[in-house]
């Protein structure tokens, strides 16, 4: 993409504050600081998970971008935009949230440690509700950046379902992976419901041959522009299969994650992308 890259979007599965340290939330919440710093444009969305205190965090509905419904086999789930502040790195930090998918107790498994049953609905909710937001706001991404197995279809409706929207057309996606591929699996139907727009069933292939963390991970995969490996123990069967694609790739590198130097190397990969 040469030195033209502008705008990043952040499409992040959890972020501090708003929850706790983790690997993934730690660089949501460092990275959009530091890209903006060296005089990017930024946008970071998240899901308002029902444990988020809004009053604490001061999270406001913006009345503009909500009330939109998404439709998920054939039902309307209403689209709600909340935005917070951190002011200390004077970002923005976008919210998709929605009472069916988001307003639960818990992040992706209830009380008891089951995997909800909706957690499909749930990434297909988030992804065309960050994607459909970015379009209200008319702001059109250089580089879209992911991060969380949540966003894992980001990519595929990017290249299908939005390739020919002005406001994607350019658009690059960067996929970071983590450890966080989801072992138990999804409703047999993921494939099925994600479909929309020009994202037929069939251009998820290996989600209709089983759905599971591992096949949604490839599937991210399959459409994305370049790779970041973010950890040490990415599953060895997404690994190779991010390898064998032949994509630009950034290794894992402990040292950089812990002094902070990947941010440099980040902000350079989409410059390159």
């Amino acid at each position: 993409m040469s030195e033209n890259v502008k705008r990043v979007l952040f499409v992040n599965s959890e972020m501090c504050p708003y929850l706790p340290e983790s690997p993934i939330a730690t660089v949501a919440r460092q990275l959009p600081q530091s890209i903006q710093e060296r005089k990017k444009e930024i946008r970071s969305f998240m899901p308002r998970y029902g444990f988020i205190n809004e009053r604490k965090n001061q999270l406001h509905e913006v009345i503009r971008l909500s009330g939109m419904n998404i439709i998920i086999s054939d039902i309307d789930h209403p689209l709600v935009i909340k935005v917070a502040s951190i002011s200390s790195a004077r970002i923005q930090v976008y919210f998709i949230d929605n009472e069916d998918y988001f307003r639960r107790k818990h992040k992706f498994h209830d009380e008891s440690g089951a995997f909800f049953a909706d957690n499909d609905e749930r990434a297909i909710f988030y992804a065309r509700g960050v994607l459909e937001t970015v379009k209200k706001l008319r702001w059109a991404p250089d580089v879209i950046h992911c991060h969380g197995w949540i966003s894992h279809l980001v990519p595929a409706y990017l290249k299908k379902a939005y390739k020919d929207d002005p406001i994607f057309s350019t658009s690059k996606i960067v996929l970071s992976l983590y450890d966080d591929t989801p072992s138990e699996p999804f409703n047999d139907a993921f494939a099925s419901k994600a479909a929309f727009g020009g994202l037929q069933a069939e251009d998820l292939k290996y989600l209709q041959r089983k759905a599971d963390g591992i096949n949604l991970a490839k599937t991210a995969i399959q459409y994305a522009d370049g790779i970041i490996l973010a950890s040490p123990t990415i599953r060895a069967d997404v690994l190779r299969f991010a390898r064998s694609r032949k994509l630009p790739l950034i290794p894992y590198d402990q040292q950089a994650m812990e002094n902070g130097s990947y941010i440099e190397a980040y902000n350079a990969f989409y410059d390159t992308i």
